[in-house]
């Protein structure tokens, strides 16, 4: 019988693909019938990702994959500047067995990235910040960037970012160059710019005036509402911001098609 634990690991490597988008409903019963297991394997297993941030229950919506807000993404991206960079600067040298390991992830990154699998290049793209915690052996940290990892995941599909997956590839490239020429500062200082890069590339919504349709449907007849202070800077930030790309259409959240 399928445990827990093997659930909410494939849990998190279907967000981490980008397989479960935020906001998928994850129902008891259909996941007990995918892993052949009792409901109550499934809630434990659910209460361990809720526990971890990467899920959340309602008493009328059930179990589904948390949906993080502008703030929320802020702080999380930040933490993991934190974390990131603070594990490479406490580094004396990186062993020639962790170098090797790294190497082999980037060349599977790399061949992710210039083939047609999309979740494969995502999860490897996202656990490469977990394999070099675990490389550089602080086991504690590669759990808790796991984590971190899987919202900045959620965090960049919801926001529908723009980075490019093989720049990504090639900062990963670069970070892993410099430690391996002992260059930690560099290293530290690349890591900084390329989580940067990843949170400013996300597409976040610009604020706007909640009543604009109905203002201007009980507008006079042949007069045109006055604009609000809120619709003014939209209308700018239109001018100045390119359009975010039409949303892909709502993934299945078919269990069985993603796990």
């Amino acid at each position: 019988m399928t445990t827990a634990a093997e659930i909410s690991t494939r849990i998190m490597e279907a967000v981490m693909a980008q397989k479960l988008a935020p906001g998928a409903r994850l129902g008891e019963q259909p996941l007990a019938m995918l892993f052949d297991c009792s409901r109550t394997i499934v809630r434990e297993a659910l209460t361990r990702l809720a526990a971890r941030g990467i899920v959340t229950v309602s008493a009328r919506r059930g179990w589904y994959v948390i949906e993080p807000s502008q703030d929320e993404a802020r702080e999380a991206f930040e933490a993991r500047r934190v974390i990131e960079t603070g594990l490479i600067r406490s580094l004396q040298s990186v062993g020639k067995p962790a170098l090797k390991r790294l190497r082999q992830h980037l060349k599977e990154e790399q061949a992710a990235v210039n083939g047609s699998d999309v979740g494969a290049r995502s999860f490897l793209l996202g656990d490469f910040h977990v394999c070099l915690a675990e490389c550089l052996g602080n086991s504690l940290l590669a759990d808790t960037l796991r984590d971190f990892t899987a919202r900045t995941t959620l965090i960049a599909m919801l926001y529908q970012s723009s980075h490019n997956a093989a720049q990504s590839c090639e900062d990963h490239v670069q970070i892993v160059n410099a430690l391996e020429q002992g260059d930690l500062p560099l290293a530290e200082a690349l890591m900084a710019a390329h989580i940067g890069t990843v949170q400013h590339a996300l597409r976040l919504p610009v604020s706007v005036d909640p009543l604009a349709q109905l203002r201007d449907a009980l507008a006079p007849v042949g007069k045109a509402a006055p604009q609000t202070a809120a619709q003014v800077l939209h209308t700018r930030s239109r001018k100045t911001k390119p359009l975010a790309s039409t949303p892909p259409d709502e993934p299945s959240t078919y269990l069985g098609a993603l796990l």
